[in-house]
């Protein structure tokens, strides 16, 4: 097979209008698919932990072709899903534990630290719900940052094969395949595991009406973020505004500084934490 690594018909950056715009042009090296550190003829789950201290180079060297993690069509197919899946799935949901858990707050007996005192217990009524559910999105941003930061770019120590295997599915391999849409966004199986934590941690830690709340605004601020995410990649959006400047931002994550830039609906972490790419002229494709 001939070499690759350009971006094809400008469908990586999906506007017409954004293909001369060096803020949207991708940097990709030349691939020689059979001169590669893996088989592409075959799923590199198991093959990428063989890599050692050559991966996290490869794994930062972006290709526009999908890519395969597994033998079985059935284990495969619960890895990718279609972008509208996330709201079809989680709207709904996140709908129904609004007003459930508003409902419950309206009753008007719902206290917060009631299992540590009686007399120091605050009261929790309807009228806190907004504020609850604004935290909610507000620590999905937080959580957000330091998923991507901490764990997603966590680098997997070169002689442990299992941890770069699991580096690879949960983050790995959407830089190395930034353009497979069919695995932009989390794909419901895992991403109900995920989900399922959060609301038994908040479970546990709040009454139940309360922590409700928050896990629903925090829901709402997963499905925003996804759906950013999304259109991050394949989205038009127009120059000067915000999701324009968002999508600048993580081309460059992507394609120069994976190791800064770690903010996908907003940058206001990034400031916080002083995680903000450098400013620098944009370098070309090569």
């Amino acid at each position: 097979s001939s070499p690759q690594g350009s971006v094809e018909n400008g469908a990586a950056v999906s506007a017409d209008t954004q293909k001369t715009d060096p803020a949207m042009e991708p940097k990709l090296k030349v691939v020689d698919w059979d001169k590669d550190l893996v088989d592409w003829q075959k799923p590199l789950l198991w093959q990428v932990g063989h890599l050692g201290e050559k991966y996290d180079e490869w794994v930062h060297q972006p290709v526009t072709r999908p890519i395969r993690l597994f033998y079985s069509d059935f284990i495969e197919a619960l890895t990718k899903t279609v972008w509208y899946s996330v709201p079809v799935i989680w709207m709904p949901l996140m709908l129904y534990l609004s007003w459930s858990h508003y409902r419950t707050l309206a009753q008007g007996d719902v206290r917060l630290f009631a299992s540590f005192t009686t007399e120091y217990s605050v009261a929790m009524p309807k009228s806190v719900f907004p504020g609850l559910f604004v935290l909610g999105m507000l620590l999905w941003s937080l959580t957000e940052y330091l998923l991507h930061r901490f764990l997603f770019h966590m680098k997997p120590p070169s002689n442990s094969y299992y941890l770069i295997t699991l580096h690879f599915i949960m983050h790995g391999q959407h830089h190395k395949a930034p353009f497979d849409e069919s695995r932009l966004v989390f794909p419901p199986a895992p991403a109900s595991l995920v989900i399922a934590f959060f609301y038994t941690a908040l479970q546990l830690l709040l009454p139940e009406a309360v922590g409700g709340t928050v896990f629903a605004g925090g829901l709402l601020g997963y499905v925003l973020y996804d759906m950013t995410h999304y259109y991050l990649h394949f989205g038009s959006p127009h120059k000067g505004s915000y999701l324009y400047s968002m999508k600048a931002h993580h081309v460059k994550h992507h394609f120069a500084h994976q190791k800064s830039g770690f903010g996908i609906s907003t940058k206001f972490w990034d400031y916080i934490f002083h995680t903000l790419m450098p400013e620098e002229p944009h370098l070309k494709i090569q």
